[in-house]
């Protein structure tokens, strides 16, 4: 259902998803609350264009000249967006009918909520997520476990006001793609709003359809971007911290990897040396940036961080 008075902009970011968009969109068309539908195609060359043109909900498509990221898809469809709320959704996530109206009640319930978090389900029905946790090293890991309110939300399927999500300095799109839903929800926790989660508002999703989790351009973009962020929004002595910490497992890390050779051990993408190496290079021409991003964010904040940190860090 669509509707010109709808409150809800679901933002679906695309990018080679000609195998599973059309799911994305069908389910999109199912939804019992009328919305519009905004798709981001980050310039994909799979036939993906010619599948949005034609699918019957004649949903808005925005083409990008070049590949942005989820992050800077976000971030473009944040300018586009003109309703009071909109819909952060994965291409390869197909949502249950009733999926917007619960989200949509949920936030109208909850008036100093500014983001809600759906629940996700993988396609043998496990849970995926029900929202964000922040760890005690500062990663965003995704709680599996039914909460009211949660640290952040998960950005594969998720409902924010968006209004509060600009003023709080929108979407990071210079972190392309992770991490930019657990420093958006960072960012409007410091500006005293709240993150709730709704466990029957709940989503199919496939899951690395179009990145390959725990590959290495994986692991970069992770371990950069959780740096980036902690620099962002932490307290200055944990993100100095992380980063100390980082940097000194990097640099035992060949010695690591030679005792992991001699037994014949695998090691983790995230752990290997040239990729550590290269996320501290990006981290560090990045940092004059970061820093002033870090000062902007200081300048909306209302909350400490160290409560933040607090109350929310190693919570679960």
């Amino acid at each position: 259902m669509t509707s010109a008075d709808s409150s809800t902009t679901v933002v679906v970011v695309t990018w080679r998803g000609a195998a599973h968009v059309t799911a994305c969109l069908d389910a999109l068309a199912a939804q019992t609350r009328p919305h519009r539908t905004l798709v981001i195609d980050n310039a994909s060359d799979d036939g993906t264009a010619g599948l949005l043109a034609a699918h019957p909900s004649r949903p808005r498509v925005l083409r990008l000249h070049r590949n942005t990221g989820y992050a800077g898809a976000m971030a473009t469809a944040l300018k586009h967006v003109d309703t009071p709320l909109v819909a952060w959704l994965n291409d390869d996530a197909a949502p249950d009918p009733g999926w917007l109206a619960v989200l949509e009640d949920t936030l109208d319930e909850q008036p100093l909520a500014a983001a809600v978090t759906s629940r996700l389900e993988l396609a043998d029905g496990t849970t995926q997520s029900t929202g964000v946790r922040l760890t005690a090293d500062g990663h965003g890991a995704d709680l599996t476990e039914p909460a009211d309110e949660v640290f952040g939300f998960c950005g594969g399927a998720a409902l924010l006001r968006a209004d509060a999500v600009r003023a709080v300095g929108g979407v990071p799109a210079s972190f392309f793609c992770y991490y930019e839903d657990t420093d958006t929800a960072w960012r409007l926790r410091l500006a005293g709003w709240h993150v709730v989660a709704a466990g029957r508002a709940r989503v199919q999703h496939l899951h690395g359809a179009s990145t390959r989790p725990g590959s290495p351009l994986f692991h970069r973009w992770n371990e950069r971007n959780r740096l980036l962020m902690l620099l962002r929004c932490a307290p200055a002595g944990v993100a100095v911290r992380e980063l100390a910490r980082f940097a000194a497992l990097t640099a035992v890390l060949p010695l690591r990897q030679a005792l992991h050779r001699i037994k014949q051990e695998p090691t983790a993408a995230n752990f290997d040396p040239r990729l550590r190496v290269r996320v501290l290079a990006e981290v560090a021409a990045r940092l004059p940036a970061t820093l002033l991003a870090r000062r902007r964010v200081t300048r909306i904040t209302t909350l400490g961080r160290g409560a933040i940190w607090e109350a929310w860090a190693d919570h679960y």
